[in-house]
């Protein structure tokens, strides 16, 4: 069993940084694409940013140019710096990762954590 632990979210005036950080633990695993998802009140859950094993990270418009997407194979953590905030960032974001095993590949989520931008 594989699982993800997001960190980072909180409040923070517009304008600001937030990093939020998500690390997988388990065992006999390894991490295909990860990403970040955050969903709103009242809203879909929208992809955020994606970064696959190997080839081009992916970001939904309102976030390029202000939100950066990494990840760290040998901790088998993804990062989501997130810069330039505005109210509209407000939302539960939620880290996801597809995980190989030796008997599946499959799709695992965090718990969310709550990112609030407001004066």
């Amino acid at each position: 069993q594989v699982q993800l632990v997001e960190s980072g979210g909180g409040l923070v005036q517009p304008g600001g940084s937030l990093t939020l950080s998500c690390a997988a633990s388990g065992s006999g695993f390894s991490i295909n694409a990860c990403g970040w998802y955050r969903q709103a009140p009242g809203k879909q859950r929208e992809l955020v940013a994606i970064i696959p094993s190997g080839g081009s990270t992916y970001y939904v418009d309102s976030a390029k140019g202000r939100f950066t997407i990494s990840r760290d194979n040998a901790r088998n953590t993804v990062t989501l710096r997130m810069n330039s905030l505005k109210p509209e960032d407000t939302a539960v974001y939620y880290c996801n990762a597809v995980v190989t095993t030796a008997r599946s590949v499959r799709e695992y989520w965090g718990q969310g954590t709550q990112v609030t931008v407001s004066s």
